[in-house]
């Protein structure tokens, strides 16, 4: 029997390895938003004096808006969670949440207070 391992090899074009397609990346799309602005706003009632800001307008699949969230709780250093539709954000960081839309190429707005 004869053994078809190849243990070292000198030449110079090894067949290649399949190639295999990357993976898509389901991360946030601002080219989706057109000119529709996403509107970055504060909330504190009914959460116990906790002051939440909160991410509405954006226009991308779920996939996305859990991209765009996760960016936003990794630059900001907060918690956050997507419900209905609105990204919320622990504490009063719109300024900083408008500036990394607008970094990323979406349309931001401030809204409130």
């Amino acid at each position: 029997m004869k053994n078809h391992r190849t243990v070292y090899s000198t030449d110079p074009d090894p067949e290649p390895a399949p190639a295999t397609p990357p993976a898509a990346s389901p991360g946030p799309l601002p080219t989706r938003q057109q000119n529709i602005p996403v509107i970055v706003g504060i909330e504190r009632k009914g959460r116990g004096g906790k002051t939440v800001s909160l991410v509405t307008g954006v226009k991308s699949p779920p996939a996305g808006k859990a991209a765009l969230l996760k960016l936003l709780k990794a630059r900001l250093g907060t918690g956050g969670t997507l419900k209905d539709e609105v990204l919320e954000i622990q504490g009063d960081r719109r300024d900083d949440i408008v500036a990394i839309l607008l970094e990323l190429g979406y349309k931001a707005k401030k809204s409130g207070g």
